[in-house]
């Protein structure tokens, strides 16, 4: 009877390890495949900047290919690798984004809520241009061969962050104050 009782206690033991074990919590990197854009408007025509620079870390638990939890995550992106293909406006993204004194765009998870299977409320602190302002961004997660894909996007103002809306030509090419963040990013 002892017997019966401690193969039973070892057995519920090794079980719960398992399931403690396929629900772990992991650590992840930013892969190389990663696309972030920035899209604006102005008086001569809408325009878009790119970047696949970032790095950065996350922390998910993840069990049979489905996301139960987004502990962590902390990305930064070097604000001189967003480009628009256009040596002027490059110059001109820079100096708004004052990337001599703050070289990089920050951003840092603070919570998570899930909202289905695939997509999730993220509030974050995003740091541009030296100024951190918390916002929430809803995305679309994809778990496929252990990487966690994450989709979304954000309407910003330069105004949020402490810049001025550029202009060009003295001031006869004026840049709208908003602006939309894309993301396209992959953890491993």
């Amino acid at each position: 009877m002892k017997s019966t009782a401690n193969k039973s206690f070892f057995l519920a033991i090794a079980l719960f390890g398992i399931i403690l074990s396929s629900n772990a919590q992991k650590n992840y990197e930013l892969n190389t495949k990663q696309n972030f854009s920035v899209f604006g408007t102005s008086t001569l025509h809408d325009w878009e900047m790119k970047s696949s620079g970032g790095t950065g870390n996350a922390n998910f638990s993840v069990a049979d290919s489905k996301l139960l939890e987004i502990n962590a995550i902390a990305i930064n992106l070097l604000s001189e690798s967003i480009k628009s293909g256009k040596s002027t406006m490059d110059k001109i993204a820079y100096e708004t984004l004052k990337t001599k004194k703050f070289k990089t765009i920050k951003y840092v998870l603070k919570t998570a809520e899930k909202v289905n299977e695939s997509t999730w409320n993220l509030t974050g602190t995003y740091t541009i241009a030296g100024v951190s302002k918390e916002l929430k961004t809803q995305v679309k997660t994809i778990v496929t061969n252990g990487t966690i894909s994450l989709q979304g996007s954000n309407k910003i103002t330069f105004d949020e962050f402490g810049m001025k809306a550029p202009t060009a030509l003295f001031g006869t090419i004026k840049t709208g104050n908003e602006l939309t963040l894309k993301f396209n990013i992959n953890f491993n």
